[in-house]
């Protein structure tokens, strides 16, 4: 089963005051917080990176594989979904932790 472009646009909106945008990767999405990727979007079910900051935060939450082969990401419940003030933490927190995307090569042509 693929994403629903619908379900992507309803996690978009519950963070409105965070850069944050969807991209299409092979059927699902890549769920960015500017510039750096902090999960995915699978199977109509969100997908965070792990991290320490995000897992302490977190507490006791489900983890799986957003796909076969994967390591695991915490996962996002739809009632968590709902808790606009609880993922927007767990987005400055997973943010905080991650490395910062990498300047994009430019061509000499």
């Amino acid at each position: 089963m693929s994403t629903d472009r619908a379900f992507v646009d309803q996690v978009l909106e519950r963070l409105p005051s965070r850069d944050m945008r969807a991209r299409p990767m092979f059927g699902e999405y890549g769920l960015y917080c500017g510039d750096t990727i902090i999960g995915l979007i699978c199977d109509n079910t969100v997908f965070i990176k792990v991290t320490d900051a995000g897992s302490a935060f977190a507490g006791r939450i489900g983890r799986g594989a957003p796909y076969p082969g994967a390591r695991d990401h915490l996962r996002i419940s739809r009632a968590r979904l709902r808790d606009t003030d609880w993922l927007e933490q767990l987005v400055d927190c997973t943010v905080a932790a991650l490395p910062a995307a990498k300047p994009k090569r430019t061509r000499k042509g």
